[in-house]
């Protein structure tokens, strides 16, 4: 499976520009939380929430978290922790292969970990209402939910057949496929077109 394993040394490259988001990843906020470490040329990564700052960072351009959520060490665990789980959920639905049961149990984790309707809630001066929860504590764990609910919905969904790898090593990227397109990005599509010309120039030359 196409899945990244999270190390406690991950090297950030900086020799390319950041990539446009991957076809699906504005519909889909679980496809870009699974794009949000990315392999370049020269085994390394840029990984977008590799620290807590980058987290909080991330979920607040998404209107996941406030800006000012503080989020620590142990919230951006979490959070990549469910990216690996999703991503390999991406990889089994991909593969056709049976989903992993740690993956499949850590997404229902998240979608059960918070109220899934708006609390009864109630005020001195005009009585009761209805709202959500969101106590800072629990900012990461709305989070989650979220995400790993749009990612159930995406697995489910007539999307979910479009759903791809993309076919340009060394990138580890997941887009929703538009025809034959199979690269999240021009780049991508220009390196895989390049490489089979070389391919062919390779074999033209020992025939």
């Amino acid at each position: 499976m196409r899945a990244v394993k999270e190390t406690a040394t991950k090297e950030t490259a900086t020799a390319e520009p950041p990539l446009p988001p991957a076809p699906g990843a504005e519909q889909y906020p679980s496809l870009a939380l699974v794009n949000s470490v990315i392999a370049v040329p020269g085994g390394q990564f840029v990984d977008l929430i590799g620290t807590p700052a980058a987290a909080n960072r991330w979920l607040t351009d998404r209107g996941l978290a406030p800006v000012e959520a503080g989020m620590r060490d142990m919230c951006a665990a979490q959070l990549r922790s469910l990216r690996e789980q999703i991503r390999a959920l991406f990889a089994s639905r991909v593969e056709a292969l049976p989903a992993l049961p740690a993956a499949l149990a850590a997404v229902n984790d998240a979608l059960t970990r918070v109220p899934t309707a708006p609390l009864l809630q109630w005020d001195e001066k005009n009585g009761p209402y209805r709202a959500a929860s969101h106590p800072t504590t629990e900012i990461v764990d709305h989070a989650l939910a979220t995400l790993a609910a749009d990612a159930a919905d995406l697995l489910t969904s007539p999307d979910a057949e479009r759903l791809t790898a993309c076919g340009s090593p060394p990138c580890n990227r997941y887009l929703l496929r538009h025809g034959r397109r199979h690269w999240c990005s021009t780049r991508c599509g220009d390196r895989a077109r390049a490489a089979r010309a070389y391919a062919r120039r390779t074999q033209s030359l020992t025939d």
